[in-house]
């Protein structure tokens, strides 16, 4: 099969989730302003203003519609249970931050609820269970620790794109980029994992249509409903599309994902040390020492942006898809660029 019909059903997957989740978010703005859902400002904020905070649900809707539409044209239900499981863990974090964006939870509860849609997404197959040894052809089992080794992989990672969801664009934006990576490396991986390229090109896709209203200054922000489940999928399909195919496989995600991935461990170490729980919030993650650097708005997100893509491209030298990534990359920023000046011109 060639790359051009490998890739056929995730481009058709992108543009219908962008052009749904663009077309859902002026309806759920007209909700979060007349049920009066707004996330304020504050000392930690950054923004002036309330913004209404429910963007997550354009893109849970985008992901929905659009593998409605790929279940449609092909006639059959193209997944395996491991990108069920996705689903299904995706749609339990989306629904616990539509929840906490709208009536609050404690840190405690929300953790409770993320460990169990991790445990659930391991028992249905997402499931770290080795990694290879550098530089060798062995591999090192993790045997019964696969359970809490993939478990804090997941709520790590969800909790990390909630995280760094500080600034306007930066979160969808990394989480774009970062989702393109993985769908190209699942894409040239042998065997390919073709399920998980078009998931990863679908959230892509449904997270860029929420980006026209993002940007600097933002229309809307994604909440917890948005990061969440972004930060879910992006870490289920790094385990499914990528540690299960490639050689080096333990570091290929995390090369993809080290933006939020060094911002939450900084994070919690620093507010250990400080003798305050992890979960508790404060100013210091990397957009603010950036933007207490002098650095603006944008320029924040590009610099974190600019690191995404840069690991990014180790991550798909050492796969062998360097040539498709440059390509998909070149595609993606010049489309993120022009979201950026789109939203700059809108009323």
């Amino acid at each position: 099969m060639s790359v051009i019909e490998l890739i056929k059903m995730p481009l058709i997957g992108f543009m219908a989730a962008f052009v749904f989740s663009v077309g859902v978010i002026p309806l759920v703005r007209k909700m979060c302003l007349k049920e009066g859902y707004y996330d304020l400002p504050g000392e930690r904020k950054i923004h002036k203003k309330p913004v209404p905070r429910l963007g997550g649900i354009a893109i849970w809707l985008g992901v929905v519609f659009s593998l409605i539409t790929v279940v449609l044209l092909q006639g059959s239900y193209p997944f395996g249970n491991s990108i069920s499981a996705i689903l299904v863990g995706g749609t339990i974090m989306f629904l616990l931050g539509v929840v906490d964006d709208t009536y609050g939870l404690s840190a405690k509860f929300k953790l409770i609820v993320q460990l169990g849609a991790a445990l659930i997404a391991f028992l249905l197959g997402v499931q770290i269970n080795y990694a290879n040894i550098p530089f060798t052809s062995h591999l090192l089992s993790f045997g019964w620790l696969s359970l809490p080794i993939t478990i804090l992989w997941i709520t790590g990672l969800s909790n990390a794109f909630n995280f760094i969801d500080g600034v306007d664009g930066l979160a969808g934006t990394l989480g774009t980029v970062s989702a393109i990576t993985l769908g190209v490396i699942a894409l040239v991986v042998q065997p390919p994992q073709d399920t998980c390229t078009l998931l990863s090109f679908i959230l892509a896709g449904s997270v860029m249509g929420f980006l026209v209203f993002n940007y600097n200054p933002a229309r809307i922000f994604m909440g917890d409903s948005g990061s969440l489940f972004m930060g879910f999928l992006l870490a289920t399909l790094s385990v499914v599309g990528v540690m299960k195919s490639v050689a080096v496989t333990i570091f290929l995600p995390v090369f993809i994902l080290v933006v939020p991935i060094f911002d939450i461990c900084f994070a919690t170490f620093r507010r250990l040390l400080k003798g305050k729980s992890p979960f508790s919030a404060d100013a210091e993650h990397l957009h603010h020492k950036l933007l207490q650097a002098g650095l603006s708005h944008n320029k924040t997100v590009l610099t974190l942006v600019l690191a995404t893509i840069a690991f990014g491209l180790i991550a798909t030298y050492i796969a062998g898809a360097l040539s498709l990534y440059l390509v998909a990359i070149l595609f993606v920023s010049a489309a993120l660029m022009l979201l950026s000046l789109l939203s700059k011109l809108r009323k």
